[in-house]
């Protein structure tokens, strides 16, 4: 039987141990061509521990599902913010995920802040951890409400915008995706900033 891997929570600890709250921060959607970006930020009391809980593109569709529950119903505090391709297209991705990860460190209330490799400017503890979603639960929570909540949309997007695969794909540039977007064009969901998009001719709006 595979073991599960588990997220250190050294991080956590050294706060917890200074009677400070953490705020995990990730995102889930940078890359593809279509969708919005979708942050989400969690605070869990000070000693929680779910050994189950882990980077979200590590674990099973089925877990991430599971655990979307769990981590609403037992964290302190949790935000799940959209990011428009409009926005996403203003800013380019890079600020635009910044941008909202900071509008959610300002206002869950936390005392340190963790983020997955993006650095913010606050005025309390923060580091931008590299893999964060594998080391810190609160990143790897954060990360499963960001990802079931936009594979969600892409889903229903699926049934609006049919063709295109949204529901295989996630709006990321597969073959299929790609073949779609030279017969069907650019959907309203499309990133026009994005090369693959901002070759099309064809727009559906």
């Amino acid at each position: 039987m595979k073991k599960n891997k588990i997220c250190p929570n050294e991080y956590e600890h050294r706060y917890w141990q200074e009677g400070m709250t953490v705020l995990g921060i990730d995102e889930a959607g940078r890359g593809p061509l279509a969708g919005p970006l979708c942050v989400a930020g969690v605070v869990f009391e000070p000693g929680y521990e779910n050994p189950l809980i882990y980077d979200s593109k590590a674990i099973s569709e089925k877990r991430r599902n599971e655990l979307f529950d769990v981590i609403r119903e037992d964290a302190l505090y949790y935000e799940i913010r959209l990011v428009t391709p409009e926005e996403i297209d203003r800013l380019n991705i890079y600020r635009a995920t910044q941008k909202a990860m900071l509008e959610i460190a300002l206002e869950i209330p936390a005392d340190a802040v963790l983020t997955d490799a993006m650095p913010l400017e606050l005025d309390k503890p923060m580091e931008a951890l590299i893999k964060g979603d594998q080391k810190s639960e609160s990143i790897a929570a954060a990360s499963i409400l960001a990802k079931v909540t936009r594979d969600r949309i892409m889903e229903e997007y699926d049934r609006i915008y049919p063709g295109y695969g949204f529901a295989r794909n996630k709006g990321y540039p597969t073959k299929e995706h790609l073949d779609a977007l030279s017969r069907l064009g650019i959907t309203p969901i499309h990133r026009r900033s994005y090369g693959p998009v901002a070759v099309q001719k064809i727009s559906l709006f």
